[in-house]
């Protein structure tokens, strides 16, 4: 069973790399594959993916967590606040904080009061909104380089590392445009070039949660307070010390990728998380509620920004037009060949309305990849939805000694 996974693994991971290769090659444009692309697109994924991750751990443990965005606002304001008072690592324990106990709120009101999952996330947010726009207020208007809506700059930062042994040989062979290898080599190069140590942190985390949840004694018993709490419970496990331990987790990962977007940016700002709570909720149902897949959505989130960011004579735009043509393309051969022809045929009309507007147009809007990375999960919901499996409990209250 491995084997035929790392198999398909092997398989998804050269077909992309071949679309890819074929799309920098007609559109001529290396940063489609270039390093640069690739690191930045990991920084863009990191707070995306603390979110995912986040979301994991809470609706893992049965509880549904639509404050993630009010706890990276929180983990916004808490950097800023003490980045700008103690320094950078003063802010990234600072947002953590902050975060963990907008996380603590949830648990408090969902786990023991017994509030509500949807309405409890959502009063997080609110709350996380006013309270940080009011403090704002109060705490940086007045101080030197700070405003109303932000503070003043952070001091210091978190360090980046090159590795620069790996990393020069591979762009130099990425700059030579052979086909594949050059791409393969631009990838690769990437993950070793300019790379923040909170990116390289939240891999760990990535790995960490993984391992934790599906391999050891506590991560069992924790998934099975989000399966079946009643029959946990009979079992003698603990089922709300499980949730509230899983939902505090949840909002420190929520509150430390808010925390990256102030230190990266070095300096907080209201409403900078810009949604990115939700786009992590969905990038944990795109990944089918596990790290691997999460982490993969978060990636295609911020390599698609990182594109439309760099985009400066808008090539980067059609190009992932073509990509996207490609990919449902593959997409709708893979359905017709699996028997599910009606979704192929779908899917290969709109992969041909794609290729057809790449043919006919020269110049996009960028608004048009800003909207892509959501049409693509809506996509992924519509057709794996069958395959898609959150916690069975999921939401559903939990009270010991009830039966379900």
């Amino acid at each position: 069973m491995n084997i035929m996974k790392q198999q398909r693994m092997l398989a998804i991971f050269g077909t992309s790399i071949a679309i890819l290769s074929i799309t920098r090659t007609v559109t001529a444009n290396s940063d489609l594959t270039s390093a640069n692309t690739v690191s930045q697109a990991l920084g863009f994924a990191v707070p995306i993916g603390l979110a995912g991750l986040a979301g994991i751990w809470s609706e893992r443990s049965g509880v549904v967590n639509i404050g993630l965005e009010g706890m990276m606002i929180l983990g916004t304001f808490g950097a800023g606040w003490a980045g700008w008072q103690w320094g950078a690592w003063a802010g990234l324990l600072a947002g953590i904080v902050f975060g963990a106990l907008g996380g603590l709120l949830l648990a408090v009101a969902s786990v023991t009061f017994g509030v509500d999952q949807i309405i409890a996330g959502t009063a997080v947010n609110l709350l996380a909104t006013g309270l940080t726009k009011f403090l704002a207020i109060l705490l940086f208007t007045n101080a030197p380089g700070g405003g109303q809506a932000q503070s003043p700059p952070i001091k210091g930062s978190i360090p980046t590392f090159t590795i620069n042994a790996i990393a020069d040989p591979l762009i130099h062979l990425h700059d030579k445009a052979i086909f594949f290898i050059s791409d393969v080599a631009g990838i690769v190069g990437g993950l070793f070039y300019q790379l923040s140590l909170l990116t390289i942190i939240t891999v760990g985390l990535f790995v960490f949660t993984g391992w934790l949840l599906w391999k050891t004694r506590f991560g069992l018993r924790l998934r099975s307070a989000g399966e079946n709490p009643w029959a946990a419970d009979s079992l003698g496990v603990n089922v709300s010390t499980y949730k509230y331990m899983a939902v505090t987790f949840s909002g420190l990962l929520a509150g430390l990728g808010g925390a990256y977007l102030s230190i990266e940016s070095t300096i907080y700002r209201n409403g900078q998380t810009a949604g990115r709570g939700f786009i992590g909720l969905a990038t944990m149902i795109f990944g089918n509620w596990r790290p691997g897949g999460t982490g993969a959505g978060a990636i295609m989130f911020g390599y698609i920004d990182t594109l439309r960011l760099i985009d400066s004579d808008n090539k980067n735009v059609r190009g992932l037009i073509l990509l996207g043509a490609m990919v449902l393309l593959v997409i709708a051969a893979v359905m017709i060949r699996s028997n599910r022809r009606a979704t192929g045929i779908g899917f290969l009309l709109l992969g041909g309305v794609m290729f057809g507007g790449f043919l006919a147009a020269s110049n996009f809007p960028p608004e048009v990849a800003q909207v892509a990375p959501y049409i693509t999960t809506l996509l992924v919901l519509a057709t794996a939805s069958q395959n898609l499996r959150p916690p069975a409990a999921d939401g559903v209250p939990f009270r010991k000694g009830e039966g379900h």
